[in-house]
């Protein structure tokens, strides 16, 4: 085995992530959040040609997948979603007719390999804790990074900027970039109605119905949705949070133009 000196090690970690935030620092597209629907959104959006970053707060990736149903490793996704479980080669059992149980491990490893290797970009442990927006025209046009670890701490800290083209909201139930723009940016009109309590075949059709752009520049997808517009939540079936992703990867294609 080759012997490697500390310094080396040290050297080639800091350069090449050096590297890599220059190369971060301005992309088509930021998705805040590694759950379900962020990864399938990076992998459509990154397929056609575009310059993505996901940002996760965590230090791993799938979101509330993992955990399935109160830690029962499943979940359910139903048609048409099993569509891109296709896209992704993620094997599913049909249970009953349109109606399908995936392994969590499974979906959460693949939806993120099959972002990664479409050419998505993964920062974790970062935490967007503001917008970068214009005034004119008015629009929301990047983000403000911190490590996760900077706010735990109590420090206070400026963070650095990652400028877009778009910006997606896909932190889940908290709706963290779209509680940013609400408090701060009142003139972009975004109004949080809340999550309401469960109706889950009401809540996959809405959350799909109602993804898209919120602002210009700014998208909602996944729980994210539920929180703005007051849809109920659905547990632990996924089929709207993959159909999510995949549909605002296809509006944000038409909006930026592939």
């Amino acid at each position: 085995m080759r012997e490697v000196r500390e310094d080396i090690i040290t050297k080639y970690i800091v350069m090449k992530s050096a590297e890599d935030w220059v190369n971060f620092s301005n992309v088509d597209v930021v998705i805040v959040g590694a759950g379900p629907s962020g990864m399938t959104a990076a992998k459509y959006l990154a397929e056609r040609g575009f310059k993505v970053l996901v940002v996760e707060r965590r230090l791993s990736i799938g979101g509330g997948i993992g955990g399935g149903g109160n830690l029962f490793h499943k979940v359910l996704v139903e048609a048409p979603a099993h569509e891109v479980l296709n896209d992704f080669n993620i094997r599913y059992e049909e249970v009953e007719e349109g109606l399908y149980v995936v392994d969590t491990a499974e979906l959460e490893v693949k939806l993120a390999a099959g972002a990664i290797d479409a050419g998505a970009k993964f920062l974790l442990g970062a935490t967007v804790e503001d917008v970068v927006f214009s005034e004119n025209p008015l629009r929301v046009c990047g983000v403000a990074l911190l490590w996760t670890a900077i706010p735990l701490s109590g420090l206070h800290v400026d963070p650095v900027f990652i400028r877009s083209r778009a910006v997606v909201d896909a932190t889940g139930h908290d709706a963290e970039v779209l509680s940013v723009v609400a408090k701060k940016l009142p003139e972009l009109r975004v109004v949080l109605r809340g999550e309401k309590s469960a109706e889950a075949s009401v809540g996959e059709r809405l959350i799909v119905e109602k993804t898209g752009r919120v602002a210009p520049g700014l998208y909602a997808i996944g729980m994210a949705v539920a929180k703005l517009y007051g849809i109920p939540r659905m547990g632990p079936i996924f089929g709207g949070m993959l159909l999510s992703g995949k549909k605002v990867a296809e509006i944000i294609a038409k909006d930026l133009g592939k």
